[in-house]
């Protein structure tokens, strides 16, 4: 047999092996006892930043696949509107603080003439034991301090409400200053923005969609187990991810257990399965990681995800699977060199 033909049978027989090395990892039955396992893929919760208020996008500071982070200012919306609602506002703060001191000097005017008043009265009373004054002009006193007492009543009540109309005016203000704080819009997440969706000079309404960032702290896989096996999965659980592209495994948690059983999804491949009632596992990669890898994430790739099952002891994750190197985990001590 020629040299070439033999070369070329090993180079089948090579790519027949290897062909067969990975679809044995993946579809390995032989995993260690206390170990499910589910295919899914990489997914990341996804974060509208919108508009608060209807106005005119006045600029978009990022672009499609830019990395933001937390309080980081992504874009603006147009407030001239709002600061000359501001500045009426304000003046008519200014306005309600000279009602309230007018006011004020009301009520210590009235004080003064009630205070007259009962003086009066009493002197008048004197009179009137003494005999040197008639019962007319006693009445007319007393009369007249009862008038001053619903005159400082009526004083008061004034101020008060005066005093109330500069709370009003001083709340409404603040409310047009959180309208114009909330006309710069910033990520609420670190992650990549994913769609931009208004451009400068748009109008958009309440509400309206700017930007989809793709939350990086929260990058998980969903998979599908029976119930055998879903009932012994508990939140907090040891995982790990194997990606179909990438040679290791890499560290995660179960996040959550749905309560409810559902027919599993087509993205589960076999027609057998999909016709079983499973429960939704998330599993969860550790944000510290992802972090520190922020460059290699990327969303929609598949995999295989592994969850320790309840009352089993700690899995030797290495005895089936290739874990992450050391010096790639967050947290993890190195040893010392010398």
């Amino acid at each position: 047999m020629a040299a070439k033909q033999i070369i070329a049978i090993l180079l089948v027989v090579a790519a027949s092996g290897a062909g067969y090395f990975y679809w044995d990892s993946q579809n390995r039955d032989d995993l260690p006892e206390g170990i499910a396992s589910g295919n899914g893929r990489i997914e990341a919760v996804q974060v509208d930043v919108s508009t608060k208020f209807a106005g005119r996008v006045e600029a978009v500071l990022v672009h499609e696949g830019d990395f933001v982070v937390p309080d980081q200012v992504v874009a603006r919306v147009e407030i001239s509107q709002l600061q000359a609602q501001l500045h009426r506002a304000n003046a008519e703060i200014a306005s309600a603080q000279s009602l309230v001191a007018a006011a004020e000097a009301e009520v210590k005017m009235s004080r003064a003439e009630l205070m007259l008043a009962e003086q009066e009265l009493d002197r008048s009373a004197s009179l009137l034991e003494r005999g040197h004054t008639s019962q007319e002009n006693y009445d007319i006193r007393r009369t007249a301090r009862d008038v001053a007492i619903s005159t400082l009543s009526s004083a008061i009540a004034n101020q008060t409400s005066r005093e109330r109309g500069v709370d009003a005016a001083k709340a409404t203000a603040e409310e047009i200053g959180t309208q114009i704080e909330d006309g710069v819009l910033t990520s609420p997440v670190s992650g990549r923005v994913l769609y931009r969706l208004a451009e400068p000079g748009e109008v958009l309404g309440n509400g309206g969609k700017v930007l989809t960032i793709v939350d990086h702290d929260d990058i998980y896989m969903e998979i599908f187990l029976p119930a055998a096996q879903a009932h012994l999965v508990n939140v907090g659980s040891e995982a790990r991810i194997q990606l179909d592209i990438f040679d290791v495994a890499i560290p995660a948690t179960v996040s959550f257990v749905s309560p409810d059983s559902q027919f599993t999804p087509k993205q589960v491949e076999t027609a057998t399965e999909r016709d079983k009632l499973m429960f939704r596992i998330k599993v969860r990669v550790m944000p510290e990681l992802v972090r520190q890898n922020i460059e290699r994430v990327k969303t929609g790739l598949r995999g295989v995800a592994y969850v320790q099952l309840d009352g089993t002891p700690a899995p030797d994750w290495s005895s089936f699977l290739q874990e992450l190197p050391q010096d790639e985990l967050v947290g993890t001590e190195q040893p010392d060199a010398n």
